[in-house]
Parts: C-alpha cells; structure tokens; sequence
C-alpha cells in the first residue's frame, strides 16, 4: 500500500482592490501608516513652512508682500494641504478595515467622520485659493487667511471625535495594545478641548492640539507599520 503525501493547500490572501470595504485589515494598515506618514510632512510643508510661515498676523500689508514675493511657495503650500485631504480619505477607509472585526458599524461610522472632517477641511482650504487671488486687497486676504484656520480649527472637533471612535475600537481590540488606544483617546480629547476653548473662552487660541496630533500620529504610524503587517491578510 503507497502512502500519498500531499503538501498543505496555500493560505490564499485577498488581492489588492480599490475597493476599500473588501480591504484585509493587514491592506488597510499598509494604506492607513502611508498616507499618515505622508500626510505629516506634507502638513508641516504645506501649513508650517508655506501657509505660516508666510503670514503675518495682523499685518495685512506684509502678508500680502510676502505671498506676492513667494507664489510658488504659497501655491505649493495649499497644493500639500489639498493633497492632505486626499490622504484623509485613504487613512480612514484604511483604519476601518483595520477594525472592522472590532465592530463594523463603529469601525464605518469612525471612517464616515473622517470623511467628513476631510470635507470641512476641503472647504477651510478654499479660503486660502480666496487669499491668494485677492492680493492686491491685503485685508481682505489676510481675512480668509483668518477664516480659513477658524474654519479648520473647528473641523478638528469632528477629528478629535473620529479619535474617540477609533480609540474605543483600539481598546475592545484583541490586536492593538491598550495603551495606544489611550494615548489616541487622549489626542480626540485634546482636539475637542481646543473647540471648546474657542466656543466658550474669549480669545482663546488652540494649544492642546499639537499634543493630540504628536500623540495620535506616532501612535498610529508606530503600531501600523510594526505590527499591522502581521495582521490577517484575507
């Protein structure tokens, strides 16, 4: 009598598809750590060194002199951040894939609250098209300069509860380390900290923010590209 030895059937993966509700959750972490760490350098390009650092609060004139002196930095300043929101949108259909076993209704509605974070953002950036082309009129440029951080600044109120949303499903996780999952809840809380200073406190500037976005980003970054590769590919 001959014995047959057959090797084990390969483990199939899902193939790559644009289709993010198909995405593995190892497909989603692999999307969500890229489009983060692009998303931090394009923001400190596009915001930071462009945006910022080419405007002077509460001098109109000199703003505008300093934009006309630099287009091509203003330009591709606001062409970073409008990428940025492209990348918003891959993050959040990439992070709820990644916990979508979690809870899939959860895990959707936090993806939905990006998307519409990224939206309010799409629209703060409109101001800064409005800036530039208003030039030869300081004040109303500076204006929409204004608007467009007030705008901004309150979308991320909405960010800060995506935070929250993705916190709680880091937690209930069996995957993700409990305390990756406070130090973002700690980042939601922190954005929505800001919103409320500037609701509720006369002229209040945000501050807590940029704890939340070191705190959730390296997180995130950290734990998605170590350990999310070993997360179930199909």
């Amino acid at each position: 009598m001959t014995t047959q030895m057959h090797a084990p059937a390969p483990v199939k993966s899902t193939p790559f598809t644009l289709n993010p509700l198909r995405w593995s959750q190892r497909t989603g972490a692999l999307v969500s750590a890229t489009a983060l760490t692009l998303m931090v350098f394009l923001s400190i390009f596009g915001y930071f060194i462009a945006v910022k650092g080419l405007t002077t609060l509460g001098d109109a004139a000199a703003t505008a002199e300093a934009i006309a002196a630099s287009p091509q930095l203003w330009i591709a300043g606001v062409a970073a951040l409008y990428v940025v929101v492209v990348l918003d949108l891959f993050a959040a259909a990439g992070t709820s894939a990644v916990f979508k076993p979690v809870s899939p209704v959860l895990s959707r509605v936090a993806g939905l609250t990006r998307v519409a974070f990224a939206t309010w953002f799409a629209v703060a950036l409109t101001q800064l098209v409005i800036a530039y082309n208003t030039l030869d009129d300081p004040a109303a440029a500076l204006a929409s300069i204004v608007a467009f951080k007030s705008i901004w600044d309150t979308a991320l109120g909405l960010f800060g509860v995506y935070l929250l949303m993705v916190a709680y499903l880091a937690i209930r996780s069996t995957f993700m380390p409990n305390i990756f999952g406070i130090l973002i809840g700690i980042a939601g809380l922190c954005y929505i900290a800001d919103l409320g200073g500037l609701l509720f406190v006369d002229g209040f500037s945000p501050v807590f923010g940029l704890f939340g976005f070191v705190g959730e980003t390296a997180a995130m970054i950290f734990w998605l590209f170590i350990k999310g590769r070993r997360l179930p590919r199909s």
